[in-house]
């Protein structure tokens, strides 16, 4: 699954670098000083962890939550359910409505959950 997001957010810029207008002076430019002008810098780094993973880590939760909660597991009723969701013996798991989940069924929910998530951080990335 992550592999497929990689190369599904990696196409679109790698194909768009081919339309990229080509720079006339490139060979005139001196070599960057490496002691001095770094790649990777601490705004990059503050952008890049800071901002924009946190705005892709709540996005992704938020889809998490609003499955979770249409489906009757509101966020109030998920914590401390993890014991009770993993077991394979409950066959009549609760929800916050009082409708009962097998446990195929609440695995199923845990796939539909996790795929929103991770396609909120896909779509966040853009």
């Amino acid at each position: 699954m992550i592999l497929c997001i990689d190369l599904g957010t990696d196409m679109y810029p790698a194909i768009s670098l081919a339309y990229e207008s080509a720079e006339s002076d490139i060979m005139k430019r001196r070599p960057r000083d490496s002691k001095k002008d770094k790649l990777v810098n601490n705004k990059l780094l503050q952008i890049t962890y800071l901002q924009i993973g946190v705005l892709q880590a709540c996005a992704g939760f938020f889809n998490y939550l609003i499955v979770m909660g249409d489906h009757g597991f509101l966020p109030k009723h998920l914590k401390g359910l993890r014991e009770q969701w993993d077991n394979r013996n409950i066959n009549n798991l609760r929800d916050s409505y009082g409708q009962e989940w097998t446990y195929e069924s609440r695995k199923n929910l845990e796939s539909m959950a996790q795929t929103a998530f991770l396609l909120a951080i896909v779509q966040a990335s853009y």
